[in-house]
């Protein structure tokens, strides 16, 4: 988070530098060490800096005390397109910071910018122990919902109780003296969104767990989110007092997942819970105040605020309120906040019963007025001096967003060995979708053996998983920085549009072989050409019907894109392949069209396959060639 009061990665809290802030006066002069006759703004450091593992390039710029902008333009020269709130690696900021001419400390205990921004050192005398921010999440109808409504209604206040409460997607609540916050987010999925905005948000991840069901499809998913955005894990296994209950089967299916319980020798704590009952809580509650415990989460109140925003929304008769969550300092009326692409004067506060706030202090979360537009969740707030300087900063996030609109700011497996190259990452994230869990073993296995010796390039698996690509693992490539990965499967009409958007690489591969050559490739700077598939559009089965002679005939609706005649089709069923094929016929009503545009019926045959059904998708694809760019 790019605000002047947050801790740098050596422990410094840079809220206590005199003068915090950008350089935006420092004169420009010609930087030898860039190597390309261009200008740059000159760093006011003199000594040594530390540098963390990760860092997101406001943080390094305010390290380096240059503007974020000379920070991104010495990133594009080394090839590397990141964005204000996006993370860098230890050695691209390494390389950054000797074009401007600033000495890195070697001996330094790097820790992750997400941790830098949660946690303050003894080294600030007015840092002091913040309340845990929780996120619930884990698989549909586990009971994510049924728990929450348990914590609100056994640990609030009991002057709020029974009081008109309002929707604002988190709240407090009061454990032995201490406060907990809870977001009321829908899950992993905007808990990753927020994340692949540059926000560290959660402090402890609650994976809810039913007793009976045991580990499912969400739960691995959700498990994946947290271990990719480095949050530890809490597991509430809930609904024990049924009579199907069975901890040590989900126990062993944690462990098979990759969370090891710390009675089977792991790290991550399981508490039995029931929110019918409301048996577990005070267990659960305990267990999250240890666990802050031992993160030494601290935050300094007597600073300006800075924090997130959690979600918003504009009213006609209210104008826009956004929900935040101050991570440092303290909100006050009438602060002047500059917000994502926007900026406005704090004119009201209120908590989640929609009482006035006189001050919101870290980690407290509440419901402002002021904001002049609509900012987006995982948009980092923070509270300027005046006026000018808070549409300054605006129009600089602004700006910065139409230019991520133009660049390339994901990993593709064509453009990857330039980024290796040059410092940029020495690990391929993959997300891997297959159709059956057989062929999902294998490939795992086959990419875990992958490894570069010349570049000493490694493959991850951020994650896998069976069936269709979906939203969920789009967000979560975005958020990891990985590519995608299809076997046999293809993604939905959701996905898509989220992958165009956020510019994620999806690969599809019906050939093990041809997806391993295809990475080993990317990873040593040899790939070739490719022929990349382009969607024209889908449309779902309606209904069928056979003609004499002329096989089966489909009832579509266009859901997305066109039909297209020249098209090849591909027929999806959950998301798995069943055939690829030709467009045979393309009618709407009784008339041959070249093309029918979404929102509109038509009627298809494909050739050589007869067996569709209610409810399928055909994809509408053609091909065409694109060289890999090294």
């Amino acid at each position: 988070m790019g605000g002047p009061n947050r801790r740098r990665g050596g422990g410094q809290y840079r809220g206590s530098r005199p003068g915090g802030g950008r350089n935006r006066n420092a004169p420009a002069t010609f930087d030898r060490s860039m190597g390309r006759g261009g200008t740059a703004t000159v760093s006011r450091v003199t000594s040594p800096v530390t540098i963390p593992n990760v860092l997101t390039v406001a943080e390094l710029a305010e390290t380096l005390q240059v503007s974020a902008i000379d920070v991104i333009r010495e990133l594009i020269n080394q090839g590397i397109m990141a964005t204000i709130n996006q993370q860098v690696t230890r050695d691209a900021a390494i390389n950054v910071a000797s074009a401007f001419g600033v000495d890195v400390e070697d001996d330094v205990e790097a820790e992750d910018a997400g941790s830098t921004a949660n946690r303050m050192g003894a080294s600030d005398p007015g840092a002091r122990p913040r309340p845990p921010v929780v996120t619930i999440m884990g698989h549909v109808d586990h009971g994510k919902t049924k728990l929450l409504d348990a914590i609100r209604e056994t640990k609030v206040a009991e002057g709020e109780a029974g009081g008109i409460t309002q929707h604002i997607g988190a709240y407090q609540v009061e454990v032995s003296g201490r406060k907990i916050t809870f977001l009321d987010t829908p899950g992993h999925e905007a808990f990753t969104a927020m994340r692949a905005r540059g926000a560290r948000v959660t402090d402890v991840a609650v994976l809810v767990v039913a007793a009976d069901d045991g580990v499912m499809p969400q739960t691995r998913e959700a498990i994946q989110h947290a271990k990719a955005a480095g949050v530890p894990i809490v597991v509430a296994m809930n609904k024990i007092d049924l009579a199907a209950a069975n901890p040590d089967r989900v126990k062993q299916q944690l462990t098979d997942a990759g969370v090891v319980p710390e009675d089977y020798g792991g790290e991550t704590p399981v508490v039995q819970v029931s929110a019918r009952e409301r048996m577990g809580i005070d267990e659960l509650l305990d267990m999250i105040l240890l666990m802050a415990d031992i993160g030494e989460l601290h935050a300094n109140p007597a600073l300006p605020a800075t924090g997130v925003v959690i979600e918003a929304e504009k009213d006609s008769s209210r104008g826009v309120s956004a929900t935040i969550l101050v991570q440092n300092g303290t909100l006050k009326p009438r602060d002047i906040v500059t917000v994502g692409a926007t900026w406005g004067r704090v004119r009201a506060m209120n908590d989640d019963h929609g009482r006035k706030l006189r001050k919101v202090e870290p980690s407290m979360p509440a419901e402002i007025l002021g904001l002049f537009d609509l900012p987006q969740a995982g948009d980092i707030f923070e509270v300027v001096a005046d006026e000018r300087t808070a549409r300054a900063r605006a129009e600089e996030h602004a700006l910065q967003r139409a230019a991520d609109k133009q660049s390339n700011r994901v990993v593709k497996l064509d453009t990857f060995y330039n980024q290796v190259q040059t410092g940029g990452t020495k690990e391929l994230p993959i997300i891997v979708k297959a159709d059956v869990q057989g062929t999902l073993g294998a490939i795992n296995g086959s990419l875990a053996k992958l490894t570069d010796e010349s570049t000493a390039v490694t493959v991850t698996v951020v994650y896998s998983g069976t069936g269709g690509i979906t939203e969920s693992d789009v967000n979560l490539a975005s958020a990891s920085g990985a590519v995608v990965i299809g076997f046999n499967v293809r993604p939905d009409a959701a996905a898509r549009r989220a992958a165009e958007a956020s510019s994620i690489d999806i690969r599809f591969y019906d050939v093990i072989y041809t997806l391993l050559d295809d990475v080993r490739s990317a990873m040593s700077g040899l790939l070739d050409p490719v022929k990349r598939e382009v969607s024209d559009g889908l449309a779902e089965v309606r209904d069928t019907f056979k003609l004499p002679n002329r096989g089966m005939v489909a009832g579509l609706y266009v859901l997305d894109g066109k039909a297209a005649r020249n098209s090849r089709a591909r027929v999806l069923r959950g998301g798995t392949v069943l055939a690829d094929t030709t467009v045979a016929s393309l009618k709407r009503f009784k008339d041959d069209v070249r093309e029918v545009q979404a929102g509109y019926e038509c009627g298809t045959i494909l050739d050589n396959f007869a067996d569709l059904e209610v409810g399928d998708q055909i994809e509408f694809y053609h091909v065409e060639e694109v060289v890999a760019s090294l």
